[in-house]
């Protein structure tokens, strides 16, 4: 049997309980009352996918299906693979123990550029055919895959029979749904796929063909079998009513993010222009205060855990911050659990919000400041001035706290040298302003931690034309701006460029990249996301055998006029929307964010909603 082979040798490996299911929480069901078998597989470790709130989402609703049986299976760390490799263990889902190769659906979630390998590992591990033109015709084995990373699925597209755009609560259970029927008509697997095709949010890549111009652009895209010209992103019309668990899977080791979470909105009102969730989940959607306390309760009460964190972009933006944080907080206080924060902004940072926060945070504050200069700033629409980072900073600092954490971005369009400077200007700033506050925190010195990333130009975004710097470049960055810190008060940290690079190139590319990320896999390249695996010398000789240059992605400015791998997707913004923004970024000209004006990007036009 497979359970005892795999009992066998967990004590051969770190984590065995990354490997054996059985927690709290989990589901089991009969499976001879199964009708459709979902497999929900994160590309990454289990510590890492069982910290994703879209995967306890969709895995709970599934279940509530008696004849549907969601299960979940993870990427197994290298140590656990070289076992299953040696002894002839298959990749399995954790509440049966079971194959994956067995189950109806095989979903992925694409939640970052740099797991494409893994799902390729994954799907040889479990004996799945790589490529979708090798599995049969029958009706099983339909890989599938959601998440942002599918708002641009050409890198993929070989591998995957279809994708699913936008918000799966509704979608995927639609999906299933025909699945079931016409699995019990005898349907085949080209029948299927046809007739998914004609589900809203629901793109079958190979209903779709590529042509190309002699300086390698896309030229056009061509259907087939009747499958919709555009593909439109499914979205969750009202937050109060979608489904959201009441209890979650309790793991027996300890997990990336190991508490609950509530997500309390969706979307942005912002409009950073180099933000590509702040776009993809618009329209901008909130819960009640009532219904994300009602959550929080039932969560804490089912799961047993003594820590909540609030899930969104930005949550300062809820419209009733207030009201929901003083009821969550006399919650919280009386049954002891801690509440998280996170996604703060500067601009709508006030006393009273802090002394909220003080009761439910102890260590330092961050925020996102993205550029060392106003004038970036402005070309980057942050819509934050120097003045209420420093007022922010103040209040922080008046409040008992000692430590705050500035997030940058390098390599920005326009950028110059001024602007890497400023950043450590800034950060001086701070630390000078620290110490000119009377009544700050006695005995402490300030730390002012800067983290600095490497801007990635992304599908969806005002930014989606712009290059990327060069990897000299960036280096060169780098290490002006270590030159430019002149106090150990301020520490830097910043990305490797060569994993940006990597980043940006199977973000912005198309179907020629997937025999390259089939090369790199099979030259051994995997968990690419972890420095201590990327291998990006690996990466350049699947570039080099493949004929594919990577600064064609990386590098080069795409043209307004020019056809993007992923112009048959619609994600709701338009593409004119996108082009106008980019023009005024060139312009260091800031747009209001939704609740001040609205800037014509076209999301609530297309679903029959006001703006605000």
């Amino acid at each position: 049997m497979l359970k005892d082979k795999i009992e066998k040798h967990l004590l051969e490996v770190q984590k065995p309980s990354r490997y054996i299911g059985g927690e709290v929480g989990s589901i089991t069901k009969d499976k001879s009352k199964i009708d459709v078998r979902f497999a929900f597989c994160f590309p990454d470790t289990y510590d890492i996918g069982m910290s994703h709130l879209g995967m306890k989402i969709l895995y709970s609703l599934t279940n509530e299906r008696e004849n549907y049986w969601c299960e979940r299976c993870f990427a197994p760390g290298l140590d656990f693979e070289k076992i299953m490799r040696k002894n002839d263990i298959p990749l399995y889902a954790l509440e049966s123990l079971d194959p994956i190769r067995d189950f109806d659906f095989i979903g992925f979630t694409m939640q970052y550029e740099l797991s494409y390998t893994n799902v390729l590992n994954m799907l040889d591990l479990a004996g799945i055919p790589i490529f979708a033109k090798d599995r049969t015709d029958s009706l099983t084995q339909i890989v599938v895959a959601g998440g942002p990373c599918v708002c641009n699925p050409e890198p993929l597209a070989d591998f995957f029979d279809i994708f699913i755009l936008g918000e799966g609560e509704e979608v995927n259970l639609e999906l299933m749904d025909l699945y079931c029927e016409m699995k019990k008509k005898g349907a085949s697997r080209l029948e299927f796929l046809k007739e998914a095709a004609q589900i809203e949010g629901i793109y079958v890549p190979q209903f779709y063909e590529f042509f190309y111009k002699e300086n390698g652009t896309v030229d056009h895209i061509e259907t087939k079998e009747n499958a919709p010209k555009i593909v439109r992103k499914r979205i969750i019309k009202n937050l109060d009513n979608v489904y959201y668990p009441e209890n979650f899977v309790v793991p027996f080791t300890e997990i990336v993010h190991d508490r609950v979470s509530v997500e309390v909105l969706r979307g942005c009102i912002r409009g950073c222009r180099f933000c590509q969730a702040g776009f993809i989940y618009r329209p901008f959607r909130e819960k009640s205060s009532d219904t994300i306390c009602t959550e929080t309760k039932s969560l804490c009460e089912n799961t047993g855990y003594d820590e909540v964190s609030l899930a969104s972009l930005s949550t300062s933006d809820h419209s009733d911050i207030y009201t929901m944080l003083t009821k969550l907080i006399d919650y919280t206080e009386k049954e002891r659990v801690n509440l998280s924060l996170p996604s703060l902004r500067v601009d709508n940072f006030s006393e009273s919000l802090l002394e909220k926060i003080k009761k439910v945070r102890k260590s330092g504050l961050t925020f996102a400041a993205e550029g060392g200069t106003q004038r970036l700033r402005d070309v980057i629409n942050k819509n934050v001035t120097e003045e209420e980072i420093m007022n922010t900073c103040r209040i922080a600092f008046q409040g008992g706290y000692s430590a705050v954490k500035l997030y940058f971005m390098m390599g920005l369009p326009t950028e110059t040298d001024e602007d890497i400077v400023g950043i450590a200007e800034l950060a001086q700033r701070i630390v000078d302003l620290f110490y000119s506050i009377e009544n700050r925190p006695k005995g402490k010195g300030v730390q002012v931690s800067v983290s600095c990333a490497t801007f990635v130009p992304k599908p969806f975004t005002p930014f989606q034309f712009e290059p990327q710097d060069t990897r000299e470049e960036i280096e060169r960055k780098q290490k002006l701006l270590l030159d430019s810190v002149k106090t150990k008060k301020i520490r830097v940290s910043y990305h490797d460029p060569n994993v940006s690079m990597l980043e940006v190139i199977l973000a912005k590319g198309d179907r020629r990249l997937c025999p390259v990320i089939y090369t790199a896999w099979k030259k051994g390249c995997k968990f690419d996301s972890w420095s201590e695996h990327f291998r990006f010398d690996k990466w350049l000789e699947a570039f080099e055998e493949c004929g594919v240059d990577p600064k064609f992605y990386a590098n080069r400015r795409f043209e307004y006029d020019e056809v993007l791998p992923w112009e048959h997707l619609d994600y709701l913004v338009s593409k004119e929307f996108f082009i106008r923004e980019n023009k005024t970024a060139h312009t260091a000209v800031t747009t209001p964010h939704c609740r001040q004006r609205c800037s014509g990007c076209g999301v609530n036009k297309k679903v029959g909603r006001e703006c605000f």
